[in-house]
């Protein structure tokens, strides 16, 4: 089992940058990692996915671009730093390992199936 905790979220203004990191326990390297993002009353959406070995990364269109996943699996952590932060952008952010281990790192929340806390990301105008 896989145990996942997200930090790095907080208050910042439209146009500057936040990395956000997942830090995991159990046996990270062989799974595929994902970040969504939730806002009230809205489904959990993919931002960007990362395959297990780190050579192949997915992005919603909305933060190609802008976003950028990576990982380090000799430190167990996951990133995604976010530049050009727009208001838009705020929400809860998650991230999760994919049920099914050497995955590609989809965007499809049903095949993930371990997920963190979430940690806050407000961007404001």
């Amino acid at each position: 089992q896989v145990q996942l905790v997200e930090s790095g979220g907080g208050l910042v203004q439209a146009g500057e940058s936040l990395r956000l990191t997942c830090t995991a326990s159990g046996r990270f390297s062989r799974y595929a990692v994902g970040w969504f993002r939730q806002t009230p009353g809205q489904e959990r959406g993919g931002v960007a996915g990362i395959a297990w070995n780190g050579r192949r990364t997915s992005y919603a269109d909305s933060v190609k671009g802008r976003f950028t996943i990576s990982r380090d699996n000799a430190k167990n952590t996951t990133y995604l730093q976010m530049r050009s932060l727009k208001p838009d952008d705020t929400a809860i952010y998650y991230c999760a390992t994919e049920r099914i281990p050497w995955g590609l790192g989809s965007l499809r929340k049903g095949d993930y199936g371990n997920w963190g806390q979430g940690t806050q990301v407000t961007v404001s105008s």
